[in-house]
Protein backbone atom coordinates (compact mmCIF):
# COMPACT_ATOMS: atom_id res chain seq x y z
CA UNK A 1 0.00 0.00 0.00
CA UNK A 2 1.39 3.48 -0.62
CA UNK A 3 2.95 5.48 2.07
CA UNK A 4 -0.26 6.62 4.52
CA UNK A 5 -0.48 10.85 4.96
CA UNK A 6 0.60 11.62 8.46
CA UNK A 7 -0.15 14.77 10.67
CA UNK A 8 3.33 16.10 9.39
CA UNK A 9 2.15 15.87 6.35
CA UNK A 10 -0.77 18.22 6.94
CA UNK A 11 1.04 20.94 8.40
CA UNK A 12 3.93 20.19 5.01
CA UNK A 13 0.62 20.84 3.24
CA UNK A 14 -0.65 24.20 4.96
CA UNK A 15 3.28 25.88 4.28
CA UNK A 16 2.99 24.98 1.04
CA UNK A 17 -0.63 26.14 0.58
CA UNK A 18 -0.22 29.57 1.79
CA UNK A 19 -0.65 32.31 0.15
CA UNK A 20 -2.20 29.56 -2.67
CA UNK A 21 -5.52 29.04 -1.00
CA UNK A 22 -8.17 30.82 1.09
CA UNK A 23 -8.24 30.59 4.63
CA UNK A 24 -11.54 30.74 5.19
CA UNK A 25 -12.95 32.13 8.58
CA UNK A 26 -14.90 30.15 11.62
CA UNK A 27 -18.00 31.38 11.57
CA UNK A 28 -20.53 31.48 14.68
CA UNK A 29 -24.37 32.28 15.03
CA UNK A 30 -25.85 32.86 18.48
CA UNK A 31 -29.84 31.01 16.86
CA UNK A 32 -27.10 27.95 15.88
CA UNK A 33 -26.08 27.59 19.77
CA UNK A 34 -29.37 27.83 20.72
CA UNK A 35 -30.92 25.46 18.84
CA UNK A 36 -28.10 22.96 19.32
CA UNK A 37 -27.56 23.93 23.07
CA UNK A 38 -23.79 23.78 22.45
CA UNK A 39 -21.00 25.88 20.83
CA UNK A 40 -20.96 25.15 17.24
CA UNK A 41 -18.17 26.61 15.04
CA UNK A 42 -18.83 26.61 11.50
CA UNK A 43 -15.68 26.14 8.62
CA UNK A 44 -17.28 27.68 5.58
CA UNK A 45 -15.25 26.33 2.41
CA UNK A 46 -17.96 27.92 0.01
CA UNK A 47 -15.69 30.42 0.33
CA UNK A 48 -12.15 28.87 -0.76
CA UNK A 49 -11.31 29.34 -4.62
CA UNK A 50 -13.49 27.24 -6.74
CA UNK A 51 -16.18 26.82 -3.53
CA UNK A 52 -15.13 23.96 -2.01
CA UNK A 53 -12.78 22.41 -0.18
CA UNK A 54 -11.12 20.14 -2.93
CA UNK A 55 -8.88 23.18 -4.48
CA UNK A 56 -6.76 22.22 -0.46
CA UNK A 57 -6.20 18.81 -1.62
CA UNK A 58 -5.53 19.40 -5.35
CA UNK A 59 -3.21 22.33 -5.21
CA UNK A 60 -1.24 20.17 -2.98
CA UNK A 61 -0.94 17.16 -4.98
CA UNK A 62 -0.53 19.30 -8.34
CA UNK A 63 2.77 21.76 -6.39
CA UNK A 64 4.20 18.50 -5.86
CA UNK A 65 4.85 16.89 -9.25
CA UNK A 66 7.82 16.35 -10.61
CA UNK A 67 9.00 18.38 -13.74
CA UNK A 68 8.24 14.98 -15.92
CA UNK A 69 4.69 14.41 -14.56
CA UNK A 70 3.90 18.32 -15.34
CA UNK A 71 4.80 17.97 -18.82
CA UNK A 72 2.67 14.89 -19.41
CA UNK A 73 -0.40 16.57 -17.70
CA UNK A 74 -2.87 15.37 -15.06
CA UNK A 75 -5.72 13.45 -15.52
CA UNK A 76 -9.20 12.85 -12.87
CA UNK A 77 -12.08 11.70 -12.43
CA UNK A 78 -15.12 13.80 -10.00
CA UNK A 79 -18.70 14.70 -10.28
CA UNK A 80 -17.58 18.16 -9.87
CA UNK A 81 -15.87 19.48 -7.05
CA UNK A 82 -12.45 17.73 -7.60
CA UNK A 83 -12.74 18.21 -11.19
CA UNK A 84 -12.72 21.89 -10.79
CA UNK A 85 -10.22 22.24 -8.44
CA UNK A 86 -7.71 19.89 -10.39
CA UNK A 87 -8.25 21.92 -13.13
CA UNK A 88 -7.51 25.42 -11.17
CA UNK A 89 -4.63 24.03 -9.86
CA UNK A 90 -3.25 23.06 -12.96
CA UNK A 91 -4.31 25.88 -14.72
CA UNK A 92 -2.52 27.76 -12.37
CA UNK A 93 0.65 25.84 -12.61
CA UNK A 94 0.75 25.86 -16.17
CA UNK A 95 -0.31 22.09 -16.72
CA UNK A 96 -2.36 20.35 -18.79
CA UNK A 97 -5.93 18.40 -17.21
CA UNK A 98 -8.51 16.27 -18.58
CA UNK A 99 -11.29 15.71 -16.23
CA UNK A 100 -14.13 12.63 -16.89
CA UNK A 101 -17.24 13.66 -15.18
CA UNK A 102 -20.53 11.78 -14.94
CA UNK A 103 -22.72 12.49 -17.65
CA UNK A 104 -25.44 13.99 -14.58
CA UNK A 105 -22.99 16.38 -13.53
CA UNK A 106 -24.75 19.50 -12.41
CA UNK A 107 -24.24 21.96 -15.22
CA UNK A 108 -22.62 24.67 -12.67
CA UNK A 109 -19.69 22.11 -11.90
CA UNK A 110 -18.67 21.23 -15.65
CA UNK A 111 -19.35 25.20 -16.89
CA UNK A 112 -16.76 25.85 -13.92
CA UNK A 113 -14.35 22.93 -14.78
CA UNK A 114 -14.31 23.81 -18.50
CA UNK A 115 -13.94 27.78 -18.02
CA UNK A 116 -10.20 26.92 -16.19
CA UNK A 117 -8.93 25.42 -19.65
CA UNK A 118 -9.43 21.58 -18.60
CA UNK A 119 -10.77 18.95 -21.23
CA UNK A 120 -13.60 17.28 -20.16
CA UNK A 121 -14.78 13.80 -21.13
CA UNK A 122 -18.19 12.24 -19.59
CA UNK A 123 -19.28 8.43 -18.39
CA UNK A 124 -22.59 7.11 -17.18
CA UNK A 125 -22.16 7.29 -13.67
CA UNK A 126 -23.79 3.93 -12.86
CA UNK A 127 -22.18 1.93 -15.63
CA UNK A 128 -18.79 2.99 -15.81
CA UNK A 129 -16.16 1.82 -13.35
CA UNK A 130 -14.51 5.50 -12.65
CA UNK A 131 -11.26 4.47 -11.23
CA UNK A 132 -10.59 2.10 -14.43
CA UNK A 133 -11.54 4.77 -16.37
CA UNK A 134 -9.03 7.30 -15.15
CA UNK A 135 -6.43 4.89 -15.12
CA UNK A 136 -6.35 3.72 -19.00
CA UNK A 137 -6.68 7.61 -20.06
CA UNK A 138 -3.71 8.54 -17.52
CA UNK A 139 -2.14 5.70 -19.03
CA UNK A 140 -2.97 6.72 -22.82
CA UNK A 141 -1.44 10.00 -22.01
CA UNK A 142 1.07 9.54 -20.31
CA UNK A 143 -0.39 11.83 -17.71
CA UNK A 144 -0.29 11.58 -13.46
CA UNK A 145 -3.48 10.69 -12.12
CA UNK A 146 -4.67 12.47 -8.89
CA UNK A 147 -7.94 10.67 -7.51
CA UNK A 148 -10.24 12.50 -5.90
CA UNK A 149 -9.55 11.17 -2.37
CA UNK A 150 -7.49 8.22 -2.08
CA UNK A 151 -3.76 10.05 -2.50
CA UNK A 152 -1.96 11.27 0.35
CA UNK A 153 -0.82 14.42 -0.90
CA UNK A 154 -5.13 15.04 -1.54
CA UNK A 155 -5.74 13.92 1.78
CA UNK A 156 -2.60 16.19 3.34
CA UNK A 157 -3.95 18.77 1.82
CA UNK A 158 -7.66 18.56 2.82
CA UNK A 159 -6.25 18.50 6.52
CA UNK A 160 -5.98 21.99 6.14
CA UNK A 161 -9.19 22.48 6.80
CA UNK A 162 -9.22 21.40 10.33
CA UNK A 163 -5.87 22.36 11.09
CA UNK A 164 -7.15 25.81 10.31
CA UNK A 165 -10.29 25.70 12.43
CA UNK A 166 -8.86 24.37 15.36
CA UNK A 167 -6.16 27.29 15.26
CA UNK A 168 -9.15 29.75 15.24
CA UNK A 169 -10.86 28.02 17.80
CA UNK A 170 -7.74 27.85 20.11
CA UNK A 171 -7.69 31.98 19.83
CA UNK A 172 -10.61 32.40 20.67
CA UNK A 173 -9.78 30.18 23.81
CA UNK A 174 -11.83 27.70 22.54
CA UNK A 175 -11.28 23.50 22.16
CA UNK A 176 -13.47 21.77 19.97
CA UNK A 177 -14.93 18.10 21.71
CA UNK A 178 -16.49 17.11 18.26
CA UNK A 179 -16.09 17.89 14.39
CA UNK A 180 -18.20 17.58 12.17
CA UNK A 181 -17.14 16.14 8.73
CA UNK A 182 -19.02 15.54 4.53
CA UNK A 183 -17.85 12.46 3.60
CA UNK A 184 -17.43 10.79 0.14
CA UNK A 185 -14.43 8.96 -0.26
CA UNK A 186 -13.30 10.36 3.06
CA UNK A 187 -10.38 12.27 1.91
CA UNK A 188 -11.47 15.24 4.09
CA UNK A 189 -12.68 13.78 7.27
CA UNK A 190 -9.30 11.75 6.73
CA UNK A 191 -6.83 15.01 6.15
CA UNK A 192 -8.84 16.62 9.12
CA UNK A 193 -8.47 13.62 11.73
CA UNK A 194 -4.63 13.61 10.74
CA UNK A 195 -5.09 17.62 12.00
CA UNK A 196 -6.67 16.51 15.10
CA UNK A 197 -4.66 14.05 16.24
CA UNK A 198 -1.75 16.04 15.88
CA UNK A 199 -3.28 19.45 17.29
CA UNK A 200 -6.82 18.35 19.48
CA UNK A 201 -6.14 14.35 20.12
CA UNK A 202 -8.89 14.69 22.54
CA UNK A 203 -11.58 16.02 19.96
CA UNK A 204 -14.06 13.41 18.33
CA UNK A 205 -14.17 13.28 14.39
CA UNK A 206 -17.59 11.98 13.01
CA UNK A 207 -18.14 11.16 9.31
CA UNK A 208 -21.05 12.45 7.84
CA UNK A 209 -22.69 10.75 4.66
CA UNK A 210 -25.99 10.66 3.18
CA UNK A 211 -28.69 8.30 3.76
CA UNK A 212 -27.97 5.17 1.71
CA UNK A 213 -24.99 6.03 0.58
CA UNK A 214 -22.88 5.46 4.69
CA UNK A 215 -20.25 3.62 2.89
CA UNK A 216 -18.05 4.91 5.73
CA UNK A 217 -20.30 4.33 8.76
CA UNK A 218 -20.92 0.76 7.39
CA UNK A 219 -17.20 0.13 7.14
CA UNK A 220 -16.28 1.70 10.05
CA UNK A 221 -19.09 -0.12 12.07
CA UNK A 222 -17.82 -3.69 10.29
CA UNK A 223 -14.08 -2.94 11.01
CA UNK A 224 -13.41 -3.24 7.17
CA UNK A 225 -14.39 -1.62 3.72
CA UNK A 226 -18.12 -2.28 3.11
CA UNK A 227 -20.50 -0.99 0.15
CA UNK A 228 -23.24 1.19 0.48
CA UNK A 229 -26.02 0.28 -0.98
CA UNK A 230 -25.85 3.10 -2.96
CA UNK A 231 -30.56 3.00 -3.03
CA UNK A 232 -30.32 6.56 -1.13
CA UNK A 233 -31.12 9.46 -3.03
CA UNK A 234 -28.66 11.39 -5.49
CA UNK A 235 -29.55 14.69 -4.24
CA UNK A 236 -26.04 14.98 -2.74
CA UNK A 237 -24.30 14.24 -5.76
CA UNK A 238 -20.84 15.38 -4.14
CA UNK A 239 -20.89 12.40 -1.87
CA UNK A 240 -21.92 9.63 -3.54
CA UNK A 241 -19.03 7.15 -3.04
CA UNK A 242 -20.05 3.52 -3.20
CA UNK A 243 -17.41 2.70 -1.08
CA UNK A 244 -14.31 4.31 1.15
CA UNK A 245 -11.08 3.89 -0.24
CA UNK A 246 -8.15 1.78 0.08
CA UNK A 247 -5.88 4.75 1.84
CA UNK A 248 -8.69 7.00 3.18
CA UNK A 249 -10.12 4.12 5.24
CA UNK A 250 -6.55 2.92 6.41
CA UNK A 251 -6.57 6.79 8.07
CA UNK A 252 -9.86 6.92 8.92
CA UNK A 253 -10.19 3.10 10.82
CA UNK A 254 -8.73 4.07 13.84
CA UNK A 255 -8.99 7.58 14.33
CA UNK A 256 -12.69 8.54 13.39
CA UNK A 257 -15.32 8.28 16.30
CA UNK A 258 -17.94 6.73 14.08
CA UNK A 259 -20.44 7.74 10.74
CA UNK A 260 -23.89 9.17 11.07
CA UNK A 261 -25.70 9.49 8.05
CA UNK A 262 -29.15 12.23 7.02
CA UNK A 263 -31.46 12.66 5.17
CA UNK A 264 -32.66 14.64 1.96
CA UNK A 265 -35.39 16.61 4.26
CA UNK A 266 -32.21 17.07 6.73
CA UNK A 267 -29.85 17.98 4.04
CA UNK A 268 -32.75 20.73 2.77
CA UNK A 269 -33.13 22.81 6.19
CA UNK A 270 -29.57 23.25 6.71
CA UNK A 271 -29.06 24.83 3.28
CA UNK A 272 -31.54 27.12 4.06
CA UNK A 273 -30.38 27.64 7.46
CA UNK A 274 -27.18 27.86 6.36
CA UNK A 275 -28.20 30.99 3.57
CA UNK A 276 -30.56 32.41 5.81
CA UNK A 277 -28.21 33.13 9.05
CA UNK A 278 -24.71 32.10 7.88
CA UNK A 279 -25.27 33.98 4.65
CA UNK A 280 -23.62 30.86 2.98
CA UNK A 281 -24.67 29.13 -0.33
CA UNK A 282 -23.96 25.18 0.43
CA UNK A 283 -24.44 22.59 -2.15
CA UNK A 284 -26.60 19.74 -0.79
CA UNK A 285 -23.29 17.60 -0.51
CA UNK A 286 -21.66 20.47 1.40
CA UNK A 287 -24.45 21.08 4.32
CA UNK A 288 -24.66 16.99 5.12
CA UNK A 289 -22.64 17.99 8.39
CA UNK A 290 -24.33 20.78 9.45
CA UNK A 291 -27.43 18.67 8.69
CA UNK A 292 -26.51 16.28 11.61
CA UNK A 293 -25.76 18.53 14.08
CA UNK A 294 -29.17 20.72 13.44
CA UNK A 295 -30.68 16.94 13.84
CA UNK A 296 -29.05 15.63 16.54
CA UNK A 297 -27.23 13.19 14.82
CA UNK A 298 -23.70 14.61 16.33
CA UNK A 299 -24.76 15.77 19.52
CA UNK A 300 -23.70 19.19 20.38
CA UNK A 301 -25.73 20.08 23.90
CA UNK A 302 -23.25 21.36 26.47
CA UNK A 303 -20.20 21.02 23.98
CA UNK A 304 -18.14 23.04 21.36
CA UNK A 305 -18.79 20.89 17.89
CA UNK A 306 -16.66 21.88 14.86
CA UNK A 307 -18.86 21.68 11.84
CA UNK A 308 -17.31 21.76 7.81
CA UNK A 309 -19.71 23.12 5.68
CA UNK A 310 -17.78 21.76 2.41
CA UNK A 311 -18.92 23.28 -0.79
CA UNK A 312 -21.17 25.70 -2.30
CA UNK A 313 -21.21 24.56 -6.39
CA UNK A 314 -25.04 24.18 -6.28
CA UNK A 315 -27.26 24.24 -9.27
CA UNK A 316 -30.36 27.26 -9.29
CA UNK A 317 -33.07 24.97 -9.27
CA UNK A 318 -31.63 22.21 -7.02
CA UNK A 319 -30.81 25.48 -4.48
CA UNK A 320 -34.56 26.59 -4.98
CA UNK A 321 -35.58 23.54 -3.59
CA UNK A 322 -34.02 24.76 -0.46
CA UNK A 323 -35.45 27.99 -0.47
CA UNK A 324 -38.74 26.79 -1.15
Amino acid sequence: MTELPTYEDVRAAAARLAGRVVRTPMLRHPLLDSLTGGTVLVKPEPLQRTGSFKFRGATNAVTRLSAAQRAGGVVTHSSGNHGQAIACAAASEGVRALIAMPEDAPAIKVESTRRWGAEIIHFDRLGTDRDALADRLAEERGAALIPPFDHPDVIAGQGTVALELIEDAAAAGLRMDALAVCTGGGGLVGGCALAVEGMSPGTEVFAVEPEGWDDTARSLAAGERLRADGKGSTFCDALLSIAPGRITFAVNQPRLAGGVAVTPDEVLKAMRFAFDHLKIVAEPGGAVALAAVLAGHVPARGRTVGVVISGGNVDPAVFARALA
